[in-house]
């Protein structure tokens, strides 16, 4: 038997509330999105701070504790090897990554890059590691000129083609980003293959267009295969069906930004379909974290409070919240990468539970626990090599059921 009917779990992508205590090994000492934000924007969260935000960061303004939280709360650290999307996303359904995917900061090497460049007939610029807004801005002129395609990475592990809509149609770009993932299995492995398409021009600018997709490395076996297997109905909202390369539910609604994602839940909670909904609001990270706008970091966390609250509103008994994050990605640093941050843990429901409930969730030694407390809450057994301690007991009225 199962304790919830219905489980969403909701990623702010990037909302990093301080150092993890290996920061240091990431050169991401004193490293802390939420916090730092807060110190130079005001910040108008009464929603987040009345499920126990301000309870698990540092004090910051605008950032305080409430003596009785409506939510549980509590952070997270991070378990693998790496502070990027996929692993972060993996972790928390219950894979830890031992070793840090491999990266390229100087580049592709030649071989793959010549067997790229012949097997989609076109040349290819750039090949470095760099901002995908600069490289456009920078290179966009000559990819014009010649329709050679731009190649970038990143701190991740990632191969980037940014390609302009009137120069590479959308279907060439993802046929494009097609041989680049086959490519990139053997030698010279990467985790996601990104199609960047953008538009403009060098007299009004470039900027990137929607249409983004990503072709990732496939997972390994996860928290979404048992609830599959356990016939469990599992809706993924957002960029997640590229980050679990396809597999793991029954549902995918991919959207591109944080109004469509949040567009799109509205819609699957008022389905009241029973089930496991996992969606990650990606603009934190893709539009702010990544270009260091505080400002722009600070009023997208403004209207997702907002969201949030019509979200909870008239919430229905058996329907389960949680909310976390993947990684940090702090603008306030000169780094425009992510960074190795706890992330924060916010659970609600609207079990009557009483003010002597302890709310606090701890500290979690690894995001497992989320993808760990879904299967649990659902009524799916842990399976024996996922990581994860679910909490599911700590947030309920009576405990659940033996699974």
């Amino acid at each position: 038997m199962t304790h919830f009917k219905r489980v969403f779990l909701i990623v702010m992508d990037s909302v990093g509330i301080g150092e993890a205590p290996d920061a240091a090994d990431f050169g991401d000492e004193g490293c802390c999105t939420l916090g730092h934000i807060a110190g130079q924007v005001k910040l108008r969260l009464p929603t987040l701070l009345s499920l126990g935000l301000g309870n698990i960061v540092a004090p910051a303004p605008g950032l305080k504790a409430v003596e009785h939280p409506s939510g549980f709360y509590g952070r997270m650290a991070e378990a693998s090897a790496a502070k990027d999307t996929t692993t972060g996303h993996w972790e928390l359904m219950g894979v830890i990554r031992q070793c840090a995917p491999p990266t390229y900061p100087d580049g592709f090497p030649p071989k793959l890059i010549e067997e790229f460049a012949s097997r989609i007939g076109r040349g290819v610029l750039g090949n470095m590691a760099a901002s995908g807004t600069e490289i456009i801005s920078e290179l966009g002129q000559e990819h014009l000129r010649t329709g050679a395609v731009i190649v970038y990475t990143s701190a991740d592990s990632v191969f980037q083609v940014a390609a302009h809509k009137d120069i590479v149609p959308l279907d060439e770009l993802y046929c494009i980003c097609r041989v680049a993932r086959e490519l990139t299995y053997g030698e010279y492995p990467v985790d996601r293959v990104i199609a960047r398409p953008f538009a403009g021009n060098s007299q009004t600018g470039f900027t990137r267009t929607p249409e983004r997709r990503d072709y990732s490395r496939p997972p390994p076996y996860n928290y979404l295969d048992a609830l599959i297997e356990a016939e469990v109905s599992v809706t993924l909202v957002g960029k997640l069906d590229d980050i679990f390369a396809g597999r793991g539910y029954r549902r995918s609604l991919h959207t591109a930004c944080n109004a469509e994602t949040g567009g799109a839940l509205m819609e699957l909670k008022g389905t009241g379909t029973a089930g496991f909904c996992f969606a990650n609001f990606i603009d934190f990270d893709m539009l702010y974290g990544h270009r260091n706008d505080v400002a722009g970091y600070a009023r997208a966390l403004n209207e997702f409070d907002s969201w949030l609250a019509g979200f909870l509103a008239d919430w229905r008994t058996g329907d389960l919240l949680i909310l976390t994050a993947d990684h940090g990605n702090d603008p306030t640093t000169d780094s425009t990468d992510h960074s190795r941050e706890f992330v924060p843990l916010l659970v609600y429901h609207s079990e009557p539970m009483g003010n002597t409930v302890i709310r606090s969730l701890g500290t979690r030694r690894t995001f497992a626990d989320a993808g760990a407390t879904v299967a649990a809450c659902l009524g799916v057994l842990k399976p024996a090599e996922l990581a994860g301690e679910g909490f599911c007991a700590n947030i309920c009225s009576s405990p659940p059921s033996e699974v």
